[in-house]
């Protein structure tokens, strides 16, 4: 049996020549990038050429980035670095109730701590209401922090609008672009945002990797304490062949991210056009307007999550809810709920997310297959 991966949102397979990219650096070059010996000189050039290549894809100059292990670190050094760090000017918070949980958590522990923080409703397309963000705004709000594209539906937020409504204010903005980037293009200085977040597994590079954009003069505290790597934001020695790695795939993504795009979108339109063909009961999730081109979040009413899933896999073909799966059974999507509250569909979704190595072919197959098993569900 042929498998097709259709959860690229999940994570994404490396990409051959990321791998090649990196091998070196885990056996010729493998000097400490603080050394000043050739050996930590060799390690300490890739380093800063890898900081140029991320800070070019978003837009920034290279001492606006911050390396981190992934999208979660990057998260949370933003969210809590910002709190810690401006406790003086306020203890307020803003963000939504859709956002991945390395933001909603980090937000919940700084409740614990005493802080405020203010979620934001969501339509039923997963949008958020710019006068929400308007009458949410306080004295003392210090942090704005709102995904740019969701991880589980694809809807994506008005994030320019938003950093124009926060220009004159004292918070600053942070946006979770992980989903984002590589499918759309991003320029931070557009964006209006002081704070963005970065994972490499996400765009075909290596897992524990990614990066955190921080506008120069944005109050930050460090996410941990030791030497002064990353400008004494982020201590530790710098995993060398990682950011050899995501700086590859970065590369990669600027010379194909548009075309990569364009052939995610053909994908779900065909994937759509199918299951409508099949005369099948279904109901897309998110905003058909404001989506990214990789993600379709399909609800099959009738048809439990999880009976869904484990036949599809079952068929060689592996999706994902989008929500945590544990001992069998498919906890409500957060994201779902937000959107549809107690509603059916929060329980019959299924996330298809393109990403490489998948072809029309595989598309085409996995929409008839999944027309297949929903029909037989369905009666």
């Amino acid at each position: 049996m042929d498998l097709i991966y259709v959860d690229h949102a999940a994570t994404s397979p490396i990409h051959p020549e990321v791998v090649q990219e990196m091998m070196p650096y885990f056996t010729e070059y493998f000097g400490n990038p603080s050394s000043i010996h050739q050996f930590g000189r060799k390690t300490r050039q890739l380093l800063d050429e890898a900081r140029r290549t991320a800070a070019k894809s978003i837009g920034a100059a290279p001492n606006q980035i911050m390396f981190t292990s992934g999208g979660t670190e990057a998260d949370n050094a933003a969210i809590f670095g910002v709190a810690y760090a401006n406790k003086e000017r306020g203890n307020h918070i803003i963000t939504t109730q859709i956002e991945h949980h390395a933001v909603l958590h980090a937000c919940e522990e700084l409740e614990r701590q005493g802080f405020e923080v203010t979620y934001l409703p969501v339509d039923e397309k997963g949008r958020i209401s710019l006068q929400d963000v308007k009458d949410a705004l306080r004295e003392d709000t210090v942090l704005v922090t709102i995904m740019y594209g969701n991880n589980e539906v694809g809807t994506v937020q008005d994030i320019p609008a938003i950093g124009e409504l926060l220009e004159d204010h004292q918070a600053y903005f942070h946006t979770d672009a992980v989903q984002a980037y590589g499918v759309l293009p991003l320029n931070v200085d557009e964006l209006k945002v002081d704070l963005l977040s970065i994972s490499g597994h996400k765009i075909n590079g290596p897992k524990g990797t990614g990066f955190l954009y921080i506008r120069e003069g944005v109050a930050i505290a460090p996410s941990s304490f030791g030497g002064e790597q990353e400008r004494k934001r982020r201590a530790g020695t710098e995993n060398v062949a990682g950011i050899a790695g995501l700086a590859k795939a970065i590369s990669i993504m600027m010379e194909q991210g548009a075309e990569k795009a364009a052939a995610y979108l053909a994908y779900k339109e065909a994937m759509l056009a199918i299951l409508t063909q099949e005369d099948i009961n279904f109901q897309v999730n998110g905003d058909p307007e404001y989506g990214l081109p990789h993600i379709l979040n399909v609800s099959f009413p009738g048809v439990k999550t999880e009976v869904m899933l484990v036949n599809l896999d079952l068929a060689g073909i592996a999706a994902s809810s989008g929500s945590a799966c544990t001992a069998g059974s498919v906890e409500p999507s957060h994201v779902l709920t937000a959107m549809f509250g107690k509603a059916e569909r929060t329980k019959n979704s299924i996330r298809f997310s393109f990403g490489l190595n998948n072809t029309i072919e595989q598309i085409e197959k996995t929409a008839y297959e999944t027309a297949k098993i929903v029909k037989r569900l369905q009666k």
